[in-house]
C-alpha cells in the first residue's frame, strides 16, 4: 500500500474504535507500535473524531450555557492539540526527507504533506458519518438519496486528494518541490499573544 492508502485505513481504524463507544470522554487505546508513522496518524484521527462529536453537542439549543463554554474551551485546547500533532508528522517528513536536495528551480506547494493529511482525515470523518445517513432506515427517502449524492462526492474528493498527496510526496522524494514547514503561530490559546487574556491580567 502506498502513503494514502495506509493513512485512509489507519484513520478508518480509529473512526470504528471510537464509534464502539461513541463516547467524547472514552480514552484513546492506540493499537500500533510506539514510535510508529501509524501511531501517530492514529493519534490525529482519534482527536479529529472526538471533536466532530463536541462540535455535534455544542450546537444543542438546548445545552446549558455553563455546558457550552466548558465545551469550547475544550475544543480550543483540542484544536491546539490538532496544531501540534499536525506540526509534528510535518516534522516526521522533514526527517524522512532530510537527505533529499531540490533542484534549483523547485516549487514551493501552499500546503504542507501533513497539512493535506490533515484533510484525508476530516474526509475519512465526513464519509463516515454521510454513509450513515445516506443509509439511515429511520431517514425518508429523499434525505437517503441526498446523501447519497454527497456521498459520492466526497468519495471522488477522496480519490483526488490521494492522487494530489501521493504526487506531492513524489515531487518532494524527486527534488522538484522544495518541502518548507511554518509554524501555524495560533495566538488565542496564548495568554501572551492574545489581548483580551493579556490585558485582563494587567488590571
Amino acid at each position: 500500500m502506498n502513503f494514502t492508502e495506509i493513512a485512509w485505513q489507519v484513520f478508518n481504524t480509529s473512526i470504528e474504535d471510537y464509534h464502539v463507544l461513541d463516547d467524547v470522554n472514552t480514552l484513546i487505546n492506540n493499537p500500533f507500535e510506539k514510535d510508529s508513522l501509524e501511531r501517530i496518524l492514529y493519534a490525529k484521527n482519534w482527536i479529529d473524531t472526538v471533536q466532530w462529536h463536541l462540535e455535534d453537542i455544542i450546537r444543542d439549543e438546548n445545552i446549558d450555557p455553563t455546558e457550552a463554554l466548558q465545551l469550547k474551551r475544550t475544543i480550543d485546547a483540542s484544536n491546539q492539540k490538532r496544531t501540534d500533532l499536525v506540526e509534528f508528522i510535518d516534522s516526521w517528513f522533514l526527517n524522512k526527507y532530510e537527505n533529499i536536495t531540490p533542484k534549483s528551480d523547485a516549487k514551493i506547494n501552499t500546503e504542507t504533506p501533513a497539512w493535506a493529511v490533515d484533510r484525508l482525515s476530516i474526509l475519512a470523518l465526513k464519509v463516515y458519518h454521510m454513509s450513515l445517513e445516506a443509509n439511515r432506515e429511520s431517514a425518508s427517502e429523499e434525505h437517503r438519496k441526498n446523501c447519497q449524492a454527497k456521498l459520492d462526492v466526497l468519495l471522488d474528493q477522496k480519490e483526488d486528494l490521494f492522487t494530489s498527496i501521493n504526487q506531492l510526496l513524489t515531487d518532494i522524494e524527486n527534488g522538484n518541490v522544495k518541502m518548507k514547514v511554518y509554524k501555524q503561530m495560533k495566538m488565542y490559546n496564548d495568554d501572551s499573544l492574545n489581548p483580551i487574556l493579556y490585558q485582563k491580567g494587567q488590571k
